[in-house]
């Protein structure tokens, strides 16, 4: 049901603004649920259990997602998958001023999961979403772009929960959060005319299960999955960690994670940046650009190990970022132009169980690194064998291309 008549182009800019705000107040809430943990406890468990509450359920969730979406439609899914995303944040929201100590933690990682369960299937419908909003040529640079808005959702996001906890206290952030899934919701279900002519949906049988999008996917995006789910599970640890970071190199402040997560998300702009004007020819050679991205990851996870300053660790922070967050878009852009359209609902949720499924036991992993023995330990085996994976990821398969696209 549209209410007003856009053109095509205002739609478009419209879900990508829609969703940059939703993206700000998503982080702005994660920032006040890891500074409310962090300050409670200091335990590193802790905080990784709260990304691995966001980010683990998409072993489970993201492949019925994906069935889900490429069977019923994207356009479906994404308005109850945001609807759903209300919901839980707003049960974060709840349980500041109405809970205390171990049952308001309860309550906070609880808000985390719902919101991990429904973020599968919101991530998932969206990617397919914009294969409808856009023309296939459009398609490539149109992902990108929302690499771009996510990035920059990611750095205004942090500072603004830092500053709202500091001046009034974590509810406002949270409450933040909720009230920012409020303008996707109404675009997709009032103002956006996608051309759904152009998805087309799997049926019951099966091929329309994950198992099936996985063969039919072919051998390159399997090894663009593998690659990068490897990746992830050695080196994808700082969004859990972020607090832990933060108060190691800059200090104990709210003000003081924001500005940490700040500096990691301008380097994931950076990267995304890099992406979007380079996607024709990055995608063409998938395995050498994920490599290369997590090179400078593991070169710069390297450098914190062994940083001599604050200024030193902040710039290797920017390459984190930037490392990250061109693996991560890399994945998703590839995985979505070069498979069939009526896959692709699914292969988004497979591109989810390889970056944060393999992000939320790499913060589990490394949490018990630190307990053993310190960051600068983590940072130097996370790191070390990071770049041995990329290494030997780009002297075997660096010269391998993807496929033809298939036509969208």
């Amino acid at each position: 049901m549209s209410v007003f008549q856009l053109q095509p182009e205002q739609q478009r800019r419209l879900f990508l603004i829609a969703s940059g705000v939703s993206t700000a107040g998503s982080f702005a809430g994660i920032t006040a649920k890891g500074w409310i943990l962090m300050d409670g406890s200091a335990d590193p468990f802790l905080l990784a259990l709260n990304f691995a509450a966001l980010s683990l359920p998409t072993l489970l969730i993201s492949g019925p997602a994906g069935v889900r979406t490429d069977r019923v439609g994207c356009e479906r899914v994404l308005v109850q998958s945001q609807w759903a995303l209300l919901a839980a944040a707003g049960l974060g929201a709840l349980a500041i001023p109405l809970f205390e100590g171990m049952a308001q933690v309860v309550l906070l990682l609880s808000s985390t999961l719902l919101v991990g369960i429904a973020g599968a299937y919101e991530l998932t419908a969206r990617n397919k979403y914009c294969s409808i909003l856009v023309g296939p040529r459009q398609l490539g640079s149109y992902l990108t772009s929302f690499s771009v808005v996510f990035n920059v959702g990611k750095l205004v996001g942090p500072p603004i929960g830092g500053w709202l906890l500091a001046a009034t206290g974590p509810a406002w952030a949270l409450g933040i959060d909720a009230a920012s899934y409020l303008l996707p919701i109404a675009s997709v279900m009032f103002l956006l005319q996608p051309d759904r002519s152009r998805e087309v949906r799997s049926t019951n049988g099966n091929n329309a299960g994950l198992m099936s999008a996985w063969r039919e996917c072919g051998p390159t995006l399997q090894g663009v999955l593998t690659l990068t789910a490897v990746m992830c599970l050695v080196g994808f640890f700082h969004p859990g960690l972020a607090p832990l970071i933060a108060f190691d190199v800059l200090g104990g402040k709210p003000t003081d994670l924001g500005l940490f997560t700040s500096v990691l998300a301008a380097g994931s702009i950076a990267g995304g940046l890099v992406l979007q004007r380079n996607s024709a020819k990055f995608s063409h050679r998938p395995f050498l650009t994920l490599g290369g991205f997590g090179m400078i990851t593991a070169i710069a996870q390297l450098g914190m190990s062994r940083s001599p300053g604050v200024g030193f660790s902040l710039a290797m922070a920017f390459l984190i970022g930037a490392g990250t967050a061109g693996l991560l878009s890399s994945c998703n852009l590839i995985t979505q132009i070069g498979s069939d359209p009526v896959i692709r609902g699914r292969m988004a949720g497979l591109s989810q169980i390889a970056f944060l499924g393999g992000g939320g036991l790499s913060g589990l992993l490394v949490a018990g690194v630190v307990v053993a023995s310190n960051l600068s330990t983590a940072f130097a085996l996370c790191g070390g064998i990071s770049l041995v994976v990329a290494i030997r990821w780009i002297s075997t398969s660096g010269q391998k291309t993807l496929d033809p696209i298939r036509s969208a």
